[in-house]
């Protein structure tokens, strides 16, 4: 198979190298010294899928050739700007590999003739350093959204992941009835990673923080209370189910606490920097608006508060702006400033 990946950062990169690996011919987009790095000596992969260089061809301008597969895998927010170059590519099937939403919309946007695919990854993945990913945690992926997509995504995923995806290889495709259901259910999961980008911590230590896993709980909290006032049918992600959402609803804080604390438990002992952290650390905005963000909005559209969600994507955006972290014994003070000038305004302010 031959597939273009558009935005080879981490979780790009590895799909692109684990595709290579797999026998598909791969191309990808990357930027600045990273790009240089491909450019000159491929893609460089260790951690917990193993060591190895993938022969990927790094495309800096747009192929007149035709490929099997896009894979858009920048973050959510800066998929309209990387999608305009490829509209002679309308009607290749698309694969939507990011955190949060807004990049499905974005795809049907921009090539509209596109069957759309949305991928989960539950891998955790750092970019180490140009043209270098470290696998820190090999987990799967979750897979649903137009057949026609799944139907080109599916095959190349199941050959690329270790264990050839199967549920007792090392990593495990699921393909999500819902896919709707899964991605609400993967917000609830990615709210571990804004006080990260804040605080300069892992998830790890942001997890064992007591000053923060209150916050981190009650972020988790408002996601199903908004997930709920607008129907959806929450999906598995990995060990996070229904169930799990469940005793959220009904348990509060206490049985986000210990969400948390498993979900941390599962990433193992090598610190994770969680995706928006290893932005604001290369100096790039995070995909916030669209985590954090995107529970505020509906949030506001379906009168449900959002008061920390809201505060942390300010405390998010005031570090991108400054570069500077908050210390984990700041934090607190500074939150529930935020938390207090949010709640003081109507829900649907």
């Amino acid at each position: 198979m031959r597939i273009a990946v558009i935005g080879a950062g981490a979780v790009g990169g590895l799909l692109a190298a684990l595709a290579a690996r797999a026998g598909h011919e791969v191309l990808v987009t990357a930027r600045g010294e990273h790009a240089d790095a491909i450019a000159a000596a491929g893609l460089r992969v260790d951690g917990g899928w193993g060591a190895w260089v993938a022969p990927v061809e790094l495309v800096r301008s747009i192929p007149n050739e035709t490929v099997d597969l896009l894979v858009l895998a920048t973050k959510a927010h800066d998929s309209t700007a990387a999608l305009a170059p490829w509209s002679e590519h309308d009607g290749t099937p698309v694969l939507v590999l990011q955190n949060g939403l807004g990049g499905e919309q974005a795809v049907r946007d921009a090539l509209p003739h596109s069957p759309v695919a949305i991928g989960l990854a539950l891998f955790a993945v750092s970019l180490a350093g140009p043209g270098r990913i470290t696998v820190t945690g090999p987990n799967g992926l979750t897979l649903g959204g137009d057949p026609a997509a799944v139907a080109v995504a599916e095959p190349l995923l199941r050959s690329a992941l270790p264990g050839g995806g199967a549920p007792d290889g090392t990593a495990e495709l699921v393909l999500a009835p819902d896919i709707r259901g899964a991605q609400f259910t993967k917000l609830l999961v990615n709210q571990v990673n804004a006080l990260p980008a804040i605080t300069g911590l892992s998830v790890q230590q942001t997890v064992a923080d007591a000053g923060l896993l209150p916050i981190l709980a009650r972020g988790m909290v408002e996601t199903v209370a908004v997930g709920d006032a607008a129907g959806v049918a929450w999906g598995r992600i990995g060990g996070v189910d229904a169930e799990a959402v469940a005793r959220i609803r009904t348990g509060g804080t206490a049985a986000a606490d210990e969400l948390a604390r498993a979900l941390a438990a599962g990433m193992g002992e090598v610190p994770n920097p969680a995706s928006m952290l290893q932005s604001i650390r290369r100096g790039c905005t995070t995909e916030v608006d669209q985590i954090n963000g995107a529970v505020v909005a509906l949030g506001a559209s379906l009168g449900v508060a959002t008061p920390v969600n809201a505060a942390l994507v300010a405390l998010v955006h005031e570090v991108e702006r400054t570069g500077r972290h908050l210390a984990s014994t700041d934090f607190a003070a500074a939150l529930a400033a935020r938390i207090d000038s949010t709640e003081a305004r109507p829900a649907d302010a």
